[in-house]
């Protein structure tokens, strides 16, 4: 197994439950190990027929009293990743990850993960009971996110028999004959060749890479921060990409989302999840030249999250600041606490505290509070329900807010900063129901096999929360358990 993220680990459990000499190859020392998925907020979209499913799932003594949760049908997983892609992605593999989603958490469980409700998604109270809107489809998450879901996986991995070699970069792919049979590594400057009856990449995407950026997703991409693990640069794309397999997906499109201006260039464990600044439907975005530039309002955020950090990353400076006032505040996810905004009691002390700070860039401060006018002036009256879709649009503006449009008018106002962050790229390489790594004329490359965000063909230009996760446990199991059946010698 080459990376040790969900994917992967998933991949080598399957694998050694299977009986296979299993060996995982880690890039990352041990300290930094678990990928992109350590800094995920865990929440896993699959589908459920009942409530009563995830009673089954969840750890005893979730209060179901406190939360609103409807079903989620395979049906209504099919309808989200069909609307929110626009028709886009290889059918034959979403529907495995779609009807294998729940077994799979299932599977996951009496692994050792453990699962509680996702009140990171929580939009907001219901107004009537009180009680927590769940966001249907993200409704649970693992219990301590993502550092706690990858320690699970490695506890069971180790007590399967699994091995792990930690600070082994993986250079390429050894083949014979057609067939894939072993990696060639570096460890501690010694170069190796590892040999073995299969092998599966769950090594991630390129995201972490400069160069590989700007060549496939444009030169503006350069000094991008990356949301997650500084340790997927790509190498085994290209090594894959040697040997045979053929490109999939679109690879000058990736997962990104709106990140705290002060953010690190690259995640750090400390901060895990808490990076991200997804409340943005509860106020307005405005850029550097004091313009709105989204409808805020569109969907729920975790619909809209993955494609807005890329409408931000197209303003000047890659800049933006989301406005809130005191009616929203209280709406803010709890992540925003790690950073520290701008507050004032009315919004041209906002304004003016912004321009000492970005005013070097060329911010508009005249434009900034004209657009803040304009906007309060098209909210329209009406019930504003966060819990919903609530239809308060407002009317008369270029771009319009679709939903939860309040004016922006009771003090104290804050403003926070906002850039973008990667998380992983869409492109990757074609692979198969059966997690098989496909050639460009469609044929299986013997013993190579793939999961996670290293495989293309899933997800176009956005993506439903916890889509990620899922595939990549969904189909890690699977190639595990189609490598260990392929398994024919033993690893030397």
């Amino acid at each position: 197994m080459v990376g040790a993220g969900n994917a992967a680990l998933c991949a080598a459990i399957a694998a050694g439950e299977a009986g296979a000499r299993t060996l995982v190859l880690e890039k990352a020392p041990y300290e930094l190990r678990g990928g992109n998925s350590r800094f995920t907020g865990g929440i896993f979209r699959f589908s459920y027929p009942t409530v009563e499913t995830l009673k089954e799932i969840l750890e005893a003594g979730s209060d179901f009293a406190d939360v609103i949760v409807e079903p989620y049908t395979s049906a209504d997983y099919r309808a989200d990743l069909n609307r929110l892609m626009d028709g886009r992605g290889d059918w034959n593999l979403l529907d495995v990850l779609i009807d294998r989603s729940l077994d799979t958490v299932r599977w996951l469980k009496q692994r050792g993960v453990r699962w509680e409700f996702a009140r990171s998604a929580v939009e907001a109270r219901d107004a009537g009971s009180g009680r927590l809107s769940l966001q249907l489809g993200a409704a649970v998450r693992t219990l301590g996110k993502g550092e706690y879901l990858v320690s699970a996986l490695f506890n069971h991995a180790e007590a399967v028999g699994v091995q792990v070699s930690y600070d082994t970069e993986v250079t390429g792919l050894l083949r014979e004959d057609g067939r894939v049979v072993g990696v060639r590594c570096i460890r501690e400057g010694l170069a190796s060749d590892v040999r073995a009856a299969a092998v599966v990449l769950g090594s991630g995407g390129f995201e972490s890479d400069a160069a590989r950026r700007v060549r496939n997703l444009g030169p503006s991409w350069d000094r991008i921060k990356v949301r997650g693990t500084r340790f997927n640069t790509g190498e085994m794309l290209d090594a894959a990409l040697a040997v045979g397999a053929a490109p999939s997906g679109d690879w000058q499109d990736c997962h990104a989302t709106p990140l705290g201006a002060d953010s690190p260039d690259y995640g750090e464990l400390a901060r895990g999840a808490n990076t991200n600044r997804l409340s943005y439907t509860w106020g307005i975005q405005v850029n550097l030249d004091g313009e709105r530039f989204a409808d805020e309002g569109e969907d729920h955020k975790l619909f809209t999250y993955a494609k807005m950090g890329k409408l931000i990353h197209r303003q000047r400076e890659g800049l933006a600041f989301q406005l809130y006032d005191a009616q929203a505040i209280s709406l803010l996810e709890e992540r925003y606490d790690t950073s520290v905004p701008f507050v004032g009691d009315s919004i041209g002390q906002v304004v003016d505290l912004i321009a000492g700070r970005y005013g070097a860039l060329g911010f508009n401060p005249t434009r900034f509070l004209e657009t803040v006018m304009a906007y309060n002036a098209a909210t329209p009256s009406g019930n504003f329900d966060p819990t919903i879709l609530d239809g308060l649009s407002t009317e008369g503006l270029e771009i319009e807010k679709t939903n939860w449009a309040r004016p922006i008018a009771r003090p104290p106002f804050v403003v926070y900063p906002v850039t973008t962050g990667i998380t992983f790229t869409y492109g990757g390489i074609r692979i198969n129901r059966d997690a098989a790594v496909l050639d460009a004329e469609g044929g299986v490359i013997p013993g190579l096999f793939a999961t996670g965000e290293i495989t293309g063909d899933f997800f176009y230009g956005n993506y439903p929360a916890g889509a990620g996760l899922m595939r990549g446990s969904v189909f890690g199991r699977i190639a595990g358990e189609r490598a260990a059946a392929a398994v024919e010698l033993p690893i030397s």
